[in-house]
């Protein structure tokens, strides 16, 4: 099952209530704010603080 990109458009992080981004290759919600990664299993975001990870934007 794929995650729908729609919900985007309505699902914001818990910790911050700011914008995710979508990481395909490692299918994950990304808080750039709070450098956060939420999990997606089986097409269903994982939005629990306790459950993220810490995230770190790769350098260019």
């Amino acid at each position: 099952m794929s995650f729908d990109k729609k919900l985007l458009e309505i699902v914001a992080c818990p910790v911050c209530k700011g914008k995710l981004d979508y990481e395909k290759s490692s299918q994950r919600l990304i808080c750039k704010t709070d450098h956060l990664a939420y999990p997606i299993n089986d097409g269903i975001p994982v939005l629990l603080e306790n459950k993220a990870e810490r995230w770190q934007e790769a350098e260019a």
